[in-house]
């Protein structure tokens, strides 16, 4: 069986496992209505899809050490849908939580796992796999709220949690049976040193904490505040900021697409330097413009642009690391940079608590990334910064 079933089954997975972190905003009202949940509660909820996304990243690096990469692609979709069908039963307040973490969990596993393997597959067109990769996994932010909808118009919450289970134990299932009829590659046996690969690898995995980690943190704070913000300060109803928020998400889909295959044909630092850019200049953009069309058309760049950072760098990382050290230091730039990511709207809603209006949030955040870009241009202008890339001549597979 060719290699492009397997990673058409990855792409199901994929989305589900991405839906099961995104899901959640959506569902925050009806489950504060089951559970009369109060709103630090109910944020509460939705923080712990994210921290149990965070929280098993590193940990799966070094489990890739000891076990191949399919098989924990393969128990993160179990773990998924016994996390769901958890969700479905949950009768109480920490039964949600629990559920939520471990849905989170699974989407946090998975990207460990799948991504590197998804690089090995076609070795000569990682940006163009990790690209349409993350586009299936960008569709589930846009459909999300679609989704639910559908299903409270004829359910309740809980059959929302039944169809993510049996989809996903369908997709799980379409993996098994694609995977143990494929030759997968075997580029993974040879990372079994954890610790080995830190060590090695560690300027690349520090370039890729520098390279995103500043503008991941401030990423993380506008979009978990966009709709507040845009409804205090520019006078946009919230009906119109909802589906201003879906604009970011869906201009991200094509983002994906298009990022990843530039990624195959130009030099990774100069295109991610370049991207930082653009995500400046259209935050700053998006503080001084007024009307919704103009807030609509900055907003839709905005989205694009900051999706596209996320195939350049996977790219950026995963075609410079060597196959004995390619998981295991994945895994530590993601866990890291997470980490950093996270504290993003803890620090944005604590900046607005105390007085500083959005405007001056987001201006002097984008002053500081635009001190970051410049030191890291003049890095790469010294050389100091490791470019990477593969062997031109390896082969791209089936």
């Amino acid at each position: 069986m060719s290699r492009g079933r397997v990673f058409a089954s990855m792409c199901s997975l994929v989305f589900l496992v991405n839906l099961a972190r995104v899901v959640f905003a959506p569902l925050l009202e009806p489950l504060s209505g089951a559970f009369a949940l109060d709103e630090s509660t109910a944020g509460l909820i939705a923080t712990l899809a994210w921290l149990g996304s965070a929280t098993p990243r590193i940990p799966t690096g070094y489990l890739l050490t000891r076990v191949e990469r399919h098989r924990v692609v393969l128990g993160t979709g179990a773990v998924l849908t016994g996390a769901a069908l958890f969700m479905y039963a949950a009768n109480s307040v920490p039964m949600l939580a629990v559920g939520a973490f471990l849905m989170g969990v699974a989407s946090g596993a998975y990207f460990i796992a799948a991504n590197p393997l998804v690089s090995e597959l076609y070795p000569g067109r990682v940006g163009r796999t990790l690209g349409i990769h993350g586009m299936a996994s960008q569709v589930a932010a846009v459909v999300a709220p679609l989704f639910v909808g559908a299903v409270l118009l004829t359910a309740s919450w809980r059959e929302v949690f039944a169809v993510v289970a049996a989809v996903a134990a369908l997709a799980t299932a379409g993996f098994y049976w694609t995977a143990r009829r494929t030759d997968l590659p075997d580029a993974g046996s040879a990372d079994r040193n954890f610790l080995a690969a830190a060590r090695k690898q560690w300027p690349i995995i520090v370039t890729g904490v520098a390279l995103f980690g500043a503008s991941g943190f401030v990423w993380n704070g506008f979009f978990n505040f966009y709709v507040k913000y845009v409804t205090a300060t520019k006078g946009v109803t919230p009906g119109t900021a909802n589906t201003l928020l879906t604009v970011v998400f869906g201009a991200g889909v094509p983002a994906f697409w298009a990022t990843g295959r530039l990624a195959d044909r130009l030099p990774h630092i100069p295109l991610i330097l370049a991207i930082l850019g653009g995500f400046v200049a259209s935050l700053l953009a998006l503080t001084a413009a007024q009307g919704v069309l103009a807030i609509a058309a900055v907003t839709a760049v905005l989205g694009y642009v900051v999706h596209s950072l996320f195939p350049a760098l996977d790219t950026y990382l995963l075609d410079s690391l060597p196959d004995q050290n390619r998981a295991s230091a994945y895994s530590l730039y993601s866990g890291l940079v997470m980490i950093v990511q996270a504290m993003g709207s803890v620090v944005i809603g604590a900046l607005v608590d105390r007085g500083f209006a959005y405007d001056t949030v987001f201006r002097t955040f984008g002053a500081g990334l635009i001190a970051i870009l410049a030191v890291l241009v003049a890095l790469y202008a010294l050389d100091w910064l490791p470019e990477g890339g593969r062997d031109p001549t390896v082969s791209s597979g089936d």
